[in-house]
């Protein structure tokens, strides 16, 4: 269950650079430094029931939305060409019924001064970065929950 009351927006390529992994990582492959900053952010989502859209600046024509996996609340958007991350973040923030519940993920000064003007929180790439990890952690408990409590039925059969 996916509660839409939070909406973390996460400037893709600002945090893909202010990231150590991810920066090296873009050097040489930028489909899998884009992917592994899109496992971190799945773990909130998926642990916390975070609305999630990370948004990168894009080359194309028009907005694209991709959604992997199944969830309609995880969203990966590229901007066309002319229109930067910033500003679809801006404008999403400033479209929210609630821009209190968005949390924006920069260490862009610009978008955080607008995006917390329009009242939504803000997260530094490091604070993002920390987020995922606890948000990891906890999942993983879950899942060695799950385990236990399995091999637990396993065994009275």
């Amino acid at each position: 269950m996916v509660s839409a009351q939070k909406h973390l927006l996460v400037d893709g390529a600002n945090v893909l650079h202010a990231w150590p992994e991810t920066r090296a990582l873009l050097r040489r492959d930028r489909s899998a430094a884009r992917a592994h900053l899109a496992r971190a952010v799945a773990s909130i989502h998926d642990a916390e029931g975070v609305r999630v859209t990370l948004v990168f600046d894009g080359r194309g024509t028009e907005l694209t939305t991709e959604q992997p996996g199944a969830a309609a609340t995880f969203a990966i958007v590229s901007t066309p060409s002319g229109t930067t991350a910033d500003d679809v973040i801006e404008q999403l923030v400033g479209a929210a019924r609630v821009p209190e519940n968005c949390v924006v993920a920069t260490g862009d000064q610009a978008v955080r001064e607008t995006v917390t003007a329009l009242g939504a929180a803000w997260v530094s790439p490091e604070d993002l970065a920390a987020w995922g990890a606890r948000a990891e952690g906890r999942l993983h408990k879950r899942v060695a929950g799950l385990r236990r409590q399995t091999e637990q039925k396993w065994r009275a059969r």
